[in-house]
């Protein structure tokens, strides 16, 4: 795996640290974030998209990262695409 760390949220104090990276191998986004809350999760798992099935499945996750991070999320899709064009 080609992990590339591109940013941290800003506001991290200790405990905190929603994360950007890109494994530029398989040409894949990783985030980590914070876990929703049960509430949610619930309405993300509710949502009806046709042509998907409703519910979250089991290898799956949904998390949140804060809105200040977008400058980071658009750095990873320059990398992303940067490698596709090799």
């Amino acid at each position: 795996m080609t992990l590339r760390f591109i940013g941290i949220d800003p506001d991290t104090k200790t405990a905190d640290s929603p994360t950007v990276w890109v494994d530029q191998e398989k040409q894949e986004f990783v985030f980590q974030g914070w876990k929703p809350t049960p509430e949610l999760e619930a309405e993300c798992a509710a949502f009806e998209v046709p042509g998907h099935a409703v519910g979250i499945p089991a290898d799956e996750a949904v998390i949140r990262i804060p809105a200040r991070m977008v400058q980071m999320i658009r750095e990873a899709c320059d990398v992303v695409e940067r490698t596709d064009d090799r």
